[in-house]
């Protein structure tokens, strides 16, 4: 979800507006979908007799991905004209 604040075009911030918006939505259907296959597949292991707990290996996994889909939208913050500054003059070697 990366995206640079270069514009003030109201059409490229209702654009971006809009991307952001979609992403939490994605992120909110991959929750639910986290907590529904999830519940299903404790409730299996539970109902077979419940010995070692192998819905841990999906749950660890799964909940992997959705930690790094969760820092992709709401922890990321895009890059500003300050950040692109910086770095120009980083590989510059100056220091203005």
């Amino acid at each position: 979800m990366s995206e640079t604040n270069l514009t003030t075009d109201p059409a490229d911030a209702r654009a971006a507006a809009v991307k952001r918006l979609s992403a939490r939505r994605d992120f909110a259907a991959h929750a639910v979908a986290f907590v529904v296959v999830n519940v299903a597949i404790v409730a299996i292991w539970f109902a077979t007799g419940h010995g070692y707990f192998w819905p841990a290996w999906v749950l660890g996994a799964w909940g992997v991905g959705l930690a790094l889909h969760a820092w992709d939208v709401y922890g990321r913050r895009p890059i500003s004209e300050e950040d692109i500054r910086r770095e120009m003059n980083r590989k510059s070697g100056s220091h203005a």
